[in-house]
């Protein structure tokens, strides 16, 4: 072998273990990038919970896209979200209108299902009257998107919401998050929020 060929084959061998190198240190990142909701058995809710989950510690302003006929318009409030806990089991995302603080959206992981809640609270801390009411998953969402029918507590808490199925929603591009109630799948209220610009808490 020349000492030419032998340089070249040096060369090669050595751009090799660089560029093996670089994507063993790629694969690395990504399987150092957190994962939640470990629990759930749907696949889709387990992406779900892990795609709203990345939002973790920011805030976002939105709108009220659509309000039903005869329900009383929110257009001209101030909408926030704030993604403030996120754990394997649980994220917490306390919504805001104006200065009322009372509202949170509770995305709970229960018996490897994937479980929506609404948490309302007084401004000393403690439980409104109506409370805690929302649903399973009804299996049959996505990535982006998850339906969540009444359940038999929040039906007996509120017996006119036993047809209501509230729907969250992460735009493909993952530029909006969007909030909506349906009932008997008729479209009553859509709030749609900012991802793309967070703003400050």
């Amino acid at each position: 072998m020349t000492k030419y060929n032998f340089l070249l084959l040096t060369m090669f061998y050595l751009t090799l273990i660089f560029f093996t190198g670089c994507r063993e240190q790629t694969g690395n990142k990504a399987d150092d990038e957190p994962q939640y909701g470990s629990a759930l058995i749907d696949p889709a809710e387990k992406a779900f919970f892990n795609n709203l989950a990345q939002y973790c510690g920011w805030s976002f302003s939105g709108e009220q896209v659509f309000m039903a006929e005869g329900r009383e318009s929110w257009a001209h409030m101030e909408f926030i979200m704030h993604v403030t806990v996120c754990e394997d089991n649980r994220i917490y995302v306390p919504f805001h209108l104006n200065d009322d603080h009372s509202r949170t959206w509770m995305f709970l992981v229960e018996d490897g299902r994937l479980r929506f809640r609404h948490d309302h609270r007084h401004d000393d801390g403690t439980p409104e009257e109506i409370t805690m009411y929302g649903g399973y998953g009804n299996g049959k969402g996505t990535a982006l998107m998850q339906d969540f029918p009444a359940d038999d507590y929040t039906c007996e808490l509120i017996p006119t919401s036993c047809d209501a199925v509230w729907r969250v929603e992460l735009s493909e591009d993952l530029r909006s998050y969007s909030y909506m109630l349906l009932y008997h799948d008729e479209l009553l209220f859509h709030a749609r929020f900012d991802l793309e610009n967070p703003v400050a808490q």
